[in-house]
């Protein structure tokens, strides 16, 4: 149960960093890449590829 809460607590996280647009800070991205490198380490392939997904909304996000 543990992993499936660390990967909600991922994707909570980067979607905190969407609904900021813009406004969050390097604080708030690290956090978020933390989140998802946590949740790497113990999930499902199904997750671990949702997680890239979130990873690279991230990084789309830091461009913007």
């Amino acid at each position: 149960m543990e992993n499936n809460n660390l990967f909600q607590q991922a994707k909570n996280a980067v979607q905190q960093m969407m609904n900021m647009q813009g406004n969050a800070n390097e604080q708030d991205k690290q956090a978020a890449k933390n989140a998802i490198q946590a949740a790497y380490n113990d999930c499902t392939p199904e997750e671990k590829q949702h997680l890239q997904q979130l990873e690279q909304q991230l990084e789309q996000q830091q461009l913007s």
